[in-house]
């Protein structure tokens, strides 16, 4: 079950995080994987591992923000099966304290730079026949969270988004959902509290766990592990939904 033997998957982001725990997975499902990543030390990081495993990986270089970027390298893939929008960044501030500069940014990278890698691939999807897309949302698209102005804004859209192409695309065979993580312990993490909670790390991060009710934060490797089902045949009949790995996040926090 769950095999991807024999296509093509581009994962943005996949250098670090989320997105590598995904291309790590989906590569040892047999999928040919294509690593989009702004570091190309990270990617590269990421495709020797998978190399190490004996998967199949390429890691392209760009900016996800960029389109003629992201169209060069969608270019170079040629067919693709299985998009993974996973590339993001956060920030926090409320709508007051968040400059302008930094709005734009968040839309930039976690809202253009979904709809880039969408324009690039859905025609190809389209001609074909065949497709799958999953996008990476957030539970800050549903439930209002402290001081996450410009991260919620673009994690709705993201939703949002989800819901359009899966409507759309029905009558072509491409298929479209997203998947909702709470709080996933991450390298972000890990240097979010370190830049923000110098000296308090632990206790902030404890703090962090326990506001999921399961008691901690997921891993990367859970987040993995629905999108390799999301992304699967086994799948083949889910389409324009959201999945929230959350820990009871947003139905049990009460």
């Amino acid at each position: 079950m769950f095999s991807l033997t024999g296509k093509q998957a581009v994962i943005t982001g996949g250098g670090s995080g989320i997105g590598r725990a995904i291309a790590r997975l989906f590569a040892r499902q047999g999928a040919a994987v294509h690593i989009i990543e702004l570091s190309a030390e990270a990617g590269q990081a990421a495709a020797d591992e998978i190399g190490r495993d004996g998967g199949r990986a390429w890691v392209h270089a760009a900016d996800v923000s960029q389109q003629a970027q992201v169209a060069a390298v969608f270019q170079a893939i040629g067919a693709v099966d299985i998009l993974v929008n996973n590339a993001g960044i956060a920030h926090v501030g409320s709508v007051e304290n968040t400059a302008e500069a930094d709005f734009d940014r968040v839309y930039q990278v976690n809202v253009k730079g979904a709809y880039n890698c969408l324009h690039a691939a859905v025609p190809g999807m389209k001609q074909r026949g065949a497709g799958v897309i999953l996008n990476l949302a957030s539970i800050a698209a549903h439930v209002g969270i402290t001081d996450r102005f410009a991260y919620s804004m673009s994690k709705g859209a993201l939703f949002a988004m989800t819901l359009s192409v899966a409507r759309d695309y029905l009558p072509h065979g491409i298929r479209c959902n997203s998947i909702s993580p709470a709080r996933v312990h991450t390298p972000f993490v890990d240097g979010f509290l370190a830049k923000n909670y110098a000296g308090q790390e632990q206790a902030i991060f404890e703090k962090l766990s326990k506001s999921q009710p399961i008691g901690r934060m997921g891993t990367p490797d859970e987040v993995a592990a629905l999108a390799l089902y999301l992304c699967s045949d086994e799948a083949g009949f889910v389409t324009g939904c959201d999945y929230p790995i959350d820990g009871g996040f947003t139905t049990l926090n009460n």
